[in-house]
């Protein structure tokens, strides 16, 4: 007969599975695609995120308005705006290699699968590319707007 104890000493270490580890991963941090893979993420809706940069402009007036960082305050939405403008050259330069990639595949193309399976993943990424480059350019306008708004200077 054995004696079963309630001792952790007698227990042995366990460790997470692969499985296990996968699942906190995707918990913590959320799905992120490869490289080569589409994402699947929805892009946000436009007038989310105008309400989002329209909340962003009344948070840094309501904060700094009336205070001695108000003279700042003209250059910081400035800076929003401009923050959006940098997002969106990266984005268009991404764009345009992505394009450029497309080009020289459609010359290189000699009928393999490989070539055609490439090209239409490159494809697939250029639309998502447009798809985040109008998304920033929404941004970008709805910060231009807010900041006419909040100085009354374009």
């Amino acid at each position: 007969m054995t004696t079963q104890t309630l001792d952790d000493a007698y227990e042995p270490a366990h460790t997470a599975s692969q499985t296990a580890y996968a699942l906190d991963e995707l918990q913590l941090y959320g799905y992120r695609p490869f490289e080569d893979e589409p994402d699947p993420r929805p892009m946000p809706d436009g007038q989310r995120l105008a309400v989002a940069v329209a909340d962003v402009f009344d948070a840094l007036v309501a904060t700094l308005g009336d205070t001695r960082m108000e003279p700042d305050l003209e250059e910081v939405l400035w800076g929003q705006v401009n923050l959006f403008h940098r997002a969106n050259a990266r984005i268009e330069r991404s764009l345009d290699d992505n394009e450029m990639a497309q080009r020289r595949l459609q010359r290189e193309q000699d009928g393999p699968e490989v070539k055609a399976g490439e090209l239409e993943r490159l494809t697939a990424e250029g639309l998502s590319l447009v798809e985040r480059r109008n998304g920033m350019e929404l941004f970008r306008d709805c910060a231009a707007e807010q900041f006419d708004q909040h100085t009354g200077s374009t």
